[in-house]
């Protein structure tokens, strides 16, 4: 059965609250660590709150 470990990333957001940035940086290094991106949660009044990701345990670093 496969274990799995999850991540959060809020998106960055600008002064207003309501522009947010492009977090491709940040995206490709969850990427390269093996994230894999699930969904999002999204606020009640539209907007991303966060990025969910999901890896496999790495049963060797336990």
């Amino acid at each position: 059965m496969i274990e799995w470990e999850y991540e959060t990333l809020r998106p960055p957001r600008g002064p207003t609250q309501k522009e947010t940035s492009d977090p491709k940086a940040e995206l490709n290094e969850l990427g390269a660590a093996g994230w894999e991106l699930v969904t999002s949660v999204e606020y009640a009044g539209g907007g991303t709150k966060f990025l969910l990701f999901k890896r496999p345990v790495d049963e060797a670093s336990e």
